[in-house]
């Protein structure tokens, strides 16, 4: 009869399959393993529910790793700030950042009748490249988030709550 209860918890299939901006980008730095992630719902005291992504290591080559878990917003503000020390792809971050800015002045001209200016590719020369990829961290889509990641020569290190470069 246990075994019978127990077989039928071990069933619970889980309905959806998450997908984390920053899994399998980073490293653990003490054994090597990838980086996972994992969603925890608080019950706050107001009866609403926040949300918490956590990124640590997925131990799959030191099932004894002690490296702890970071909190999303805390990867994201470690990631802002190595963004000025790194040696970026620039060609390939500059130029997602013309079509962005291209697609965004299409917008305006169909949507909201703008005239078009000329020089308007001045435009995306004068935008800080920096300071785009620290909107995207903050600011975009999980899409955008890994695109920008595969734009980075060095590789991404966590340990001890601690992102670095390689």
């Amino acid at each position: 009869m246990k075994a019978q209860e127990r077989l039928k918890r071990d069933q619970i299939v889980r309905s959806e399959i998450r997908e984390f901006a920053f899994t399998k980008l980073i490293a653990c730095g003490k054994c090597g393993s990838g980086i996972t992630a994992e969603e925890k719902y608080k019950k706050l005291d107001d009866g609403t529910t926040s949300r918490y992504v956590y990124y640590g290591c997925s131990r799959s080559k030191d099932h004894h790793c002690k490296t702890q878990y970071v909190r999303e917003e805390s990867l994201i503000e470690q990631l802002a700030a190595l963004v000025d020390k790194m040696d970026l792809n620039e060609l390939g971050v500059r130029h997602r950042l013309e079509q962005e800015i291209e697609r965004h002045q299409k917008f305006e001209r169909s949507v909201m009748g703008a005239v078009e200016v000329k020089n308007e590719s001045a435009k995306a020369k004068d935008i800080n490249l920096r300071n785009y990829i620290k909107y995207l961290l903050k600011e975009g889509s999980l899409i955008e988030k890994r695109e920008l990641m595969a734009c980075f020569k060095s590789k991404l290190i966590m340990a001890d709550k601690v992102v670095r470069l390689s």
